[in-house]
């Protein structure tokens, strides 16, 4: 541990301390608000310059201002190293200040070059300084250097701009104005520093900014919830309710979205007593493109209810509605119409995952694809039909429960599936389409798409419930 020179009053120390009192605080303060703005920068997990550069230029001038510190001298006595480092930081600290304006667009062209000068012949007289220890003609380079490069910032930066700009101008000018004097004056005769001060005002104006701006922030991010949340109601509200009592069918839905609107989609296009007709759609994307989308498949659906005994020509109808007006997303889809009359199912797909038939206890895979909706103006498709038998239970679901990926990246899979319809072959469609639906999410690290599931038993000729 180094002592104080013996020659030292404490009359001595306690004045040198009264005098650096204030630039130890501030130094204190520029180091601490140059860490938080790297903390930041690495939380944000982005490489924002700005926020790079403003650290290492807050950080080396706090400590600049210890180093400076007429107190360390005094403890630091006669030491070689702490001379150069006295000298040397000085024109350390323009460096990344320099760099800052220029990541911050606060320097055009011209002083950008001149910027770039400056930072080579300060690093290399901090070099020489830090190796060989300094020389007069070093400070009066950097103090010519510095001067003409706080001109050239302050001759930028006048000119319009909103609001926040001219607050971090006005900052700016400030700081550009004290480190002027400090280097004009200092360079004739010794005198009390106010360059830190000016600092103080330049993050200061950056502070106030970066508040007024974040409370910006707050409420735009609340008006958009309030949005979200309507849109999340009015998305809600096109989606059928319950399905309808029956004597032969009953039909439970479940729909999960990954964020406040979707763009999965189903609908009961014919409900009564001895039909129904079950579609779901799941568009392209998440998020409220997908769920604009969503709600022009349900306007197609709509407009072709008088096809609904007719799977293809009801998707075919569908796909000319809906082929360029999707902004280049298109939509996977399936129906099926269901007739207890004719005791028939009929099928069709539009590039959507196979429809699960439950039968005696095993599963098999209802398929008739074509191509995808809203791509393809060409696009044909077919209808499979396949006679019904009491006890059937149909499976319809978007590929958000297929494709949920566990922790280690596997997929919950068609298998899972299969074997969850076996699982639940002797509970209502309700029980089942909310077993389904919990078991993907438990497998599931993240929700990362949408979730929807139609079950559908059809009862033959006895009673049934809606659920």
């Amino acid at each position: 541990m180094m002592a104080l020179a013996p020659e030292l009053t404490s009359d001595q120390v306690l004045q040198a301390f009264h005098y650096d009192a204030p630039y130890l605080f501030l130094g204190a303060a520029f180091v601490t608000v140059g860490v938080i703005a790297a903390a930041f920068s690495i939380i944000r997990r982005k490489n924002d310059l700005v926020l790079i550069y403003f650290a290492i230029f807050a950080v080396l001038y706090g400590a600049r201002l210890w180093v400076q510190a007429s107190l360390l001298g005094l403890v630091i006595h006669g030491s070689t190293f702490y001379l150069r480092l006295f000298v040397g930081i000085n024109y350390v600290v323009p460096i990344p200040a320099f760099m800052f304006f220029d990541a911050a667009g606060l320097l055009h062209r011209r002083g950008k070059v001149l910027g770039y000068v400056m930072e080579i012949i300060l690093g290399a007289i901090a070099l020489m300084t830090f190796a060989f220890g300094p020389l007069p003609i070093y400070q009066t380079i950097n103090t010519t250097v510095v001067i003409v490069a706080l001109l050239a910032v302050v001759a930028q930066s006048l000119g319009s701009g909103d609001r926040d700009l001219v607050i971090v101008r006005r900052g700016l000018l400030t700081f550009v104005a004290f480190a002027l004097f400090d280097n004009i004056v200092g360079a004739f005769r010794r005198y009390p520093r106010i360059e830190p001060y000016g600092f103080v005002a330049f993050l200061g104006a950056l502070g106030y900014v970066a508040a007024r701006q974040t409370l910006e922030r707050d409420q735009q991010l609340n008006d958009i919830q309030k949005e979200l949340e309507v849109a999340r109601r009015i998305q809600l509200s096109i989606l059928p309710g319950e399905f309808p009592d029956s004597a032969a069918f009953r039909v439970a839905a479940r729909y999960v979205p990954m964020t406040s609107v979707a763009g999965d989609f189903y609908d009961f296009i014919v409900a009564d007593e001895k039909q129904v007709g079950l579609l779901i759609a799941d568009v392209s994307g998440h998020g409220v493109p997908a769920a604009l989308i969503a709600s022009m498949v349900k306007l197609a659906a709509t407009a072709q209810r008088s096809n609904a005994g007719d799977p293809s020509g009801l998707l075919s109808g569908m796909n000319a509605a809906l082929c360029g007006n999707t902004q280049n997303q298109f939509v996977t889809a399936a129906y099926v119409h269901l007739d207890a009359r004719s005791r028939e199912l009929r099928y069709s797909a539009a590039g959507h995952p196979p429809m699960l038939l439950l039968r005696d206890g095993a599963v098999q895979e209802v398929v008739e694809n074509g191509l995808m909706l809203a791509a393809f103006d060409f696009a044909t498709y077919s209808t499979a039909a396949h006679k019904l038998e009491p006890g059937d239970r149909l499976l319809l679901y978007t590929d958000g429960v297929l494709e949920a990926a566990s922790a280690s990246g596997e997929f919950f899979g068609q298998d899972a599936l299969r074997a969850l319809m076996r699982k639940t072959a002797g509970t209502a469609p309700s029980d089942a389409a909310d077993q389904i639906i919990s078991a993907v999410q438990k497998w599931a690290n993240v929700q990362e798409d949408d979730l929807t599931v139609l079950v559908c038993d059809y009862l033959g000729h006895g009673n049934g419930e809606a659920n």
